[in-house]
């Protein structure tokens, strides 16, 4: 019988031997068809991109005054909120606002996500009123949703330049 104070080491170098092993079916590659196509981008870049596409599909959304297109784009936990507000008389959806111009400003990775800021013009009869939002942009799952909407927002990161 193997004393217990030898019994550790070896079921640990069992156990780093046989780990990479069984890891190897765990990568994208799935015979099945399951995974995901890779896209070619690394995953900060990639981020970056699905968090853009969220927000200007919820930007479009309020411009054309789409309540269901932008409600599809948040994350089930901001979805009741937004059934309650969205077109009630300060919601970004309320019958009397339109949204002549909405642009991307910056997009960043923040503490709880991607931070995505945007610049929206309101208008409400004949005044406009220019707004800064932020929005935060989470990954659940296989697909990205909007997590958040605060105002304010960042600045635009200057180019890097070699």
């Amino acid at each position: 019988m193997v004393p217990q104070h030898r019994r550790r080491p070896v079921a640990a170098l069992a156990l780093l031997t046989l780990l990479p092993a069984g890891l190897a079916g765990c990568g994208s590659g799935d015979a099945g068809g399951n995974a995901a196509a890779p896209t070619g981008r690394a995953p900060a870049e990639e981020a970056a991109a699905k968090s853009r596409e969220r927000v200007q599909a919820y930007l479009d959304a309020l411009a054309a005054r789409d309540a269901a297109a932008g409600r599809s784009q948040l994350c089930a936990p901001l979805q009741a909120a937004f059934d309650t507000t969205a077109t009630g008389p300060n919601g970004d959806f309320a019958d009397h606002f339109t949204v002549p111009q909405a642009t991307i400003t910056d997009v960043r990775t923040g503490p709880r996500g991607q931070e995505v800021s945007a610049s929206i013009t309101v208008a409400a009869g004949s005044r406009k009123a220019t707004r800064s939002l932020l929005f935060t942009v989470t990954r659940t799952g296989a697909d990205w949703c909007i997590a958040g909407e605060t105002p304010g927002g960042n600045s635009a990161q200057p180019a890097v330049t070699p």
